[in-house]
């Protein structure tokens, strides 16, 4: 983690947690953490949870941030919702491009392209993932995969649009499998992502980049610890309380 860079520590929620179940978790969360105030903690709820959420949050520096968006101001897309009314809910974050919504909701380059234009319409802070197969990686094709999403999926992103958005690099492999990329791994792509960032956009060095793939508070220091990753995506250990909290107050080796 470098200086200059807040760290970003967010918890991807799935389809898991009612809204009784969503106040109940902030309920023992925030006090866990109401004293932090070095760097970003973000939760994202389902849609159907995300206005108990914000109601939990109020005063607090918990921030809150939806799982996905169409790109579309509005129309006739059923099951889908707007940036504008993210907005208006009053949601300023949205995680954009997760593997499961690529697999299984058949999204993309193309349409997350133009999810993370409307995204920084509507003011809202995307955070872009991207990230390799396990056999596009035995391969050898990790590089040319993760360049190719970065390449498109930013392909409409001005240079002093870019430290907007937050890039977090999950590699399919190793989200909900128990396997995780070393923290030296991590490093590796991420500093590869700053690399090509930087062929294209001089603000590269001020944009945080994260990392996601079965993170734990066991391995969450020696994560934070290397030099290009500014935070974290955690799926499964952000669904408790006490374990996303540690993770939120990480202290780097």
């Amino acid at each position: 983690m470098a200086q200059g860079r807040r760290p970003l520590m967010a918890g991807n929620w799935k389809m898991y947690k009612t809204a009784a179940a969503t106040r109940e978790y902030l309920t023992r969360f925030l006090p866990l953490v109401d004293d932090v105030d070095d760097r970003d903690v973000v939760l994202c709820p389902p849609f159907l949870s995300l206005a108990e959420a914000l109601r939990a949050t109020v005063g607090t520096a918990v921030r809150v941030g939806a799982q996905t968006m169409h790109y579309a101001d509005e129309g006739a897309f059923t099951g889908e919702v707007s940036a504008a009314m993210l907005r208006e809910l009053g949601v300023p974050l949205v995680i954009l491009g997760h593997s499961e919504r690529r697999q299984y909701n058949a999204e993309t380059d193309a349409d997350l392209a133009r999810k993370v234009r409307a995204a920084l319409d509507a003011d809202l802070e995307p955070i872009l993932c991207v990230g390799e197969s396990l056999e596009e990686r035995e391969a050898g094709g990790t590089e040319q995969k993760v360049g190719a999403q970065l390449a498109a999926d930013l392909a409409e992103v001005r240079a002093d649009e870019l430290a907007r958005v937050a890039i977090a690099y999950e590699p399919i492999w190793a989200i909900g499998t128990g396997r995780t990329a070393t923290p030296q791994m991590a490093q590796e792509t991420l500093g590869f992502i700053r690399a090509r960032l930087g062929e294209r956009f001089p603000t590269a060095l001020r944009v945080r980049l994260l990392y996601g793939g079965s993170v734990k508070a066991a391995n969450i220091d020696a994560l934070m610890a290397q030099s290009d990753i500014d935070g974290v995506l955690v799926g499964g250990a952000s669904l408790d309380p006490d374990e996303f909290a540690r993770i939120v107050r990480f202290a780097p080796l």
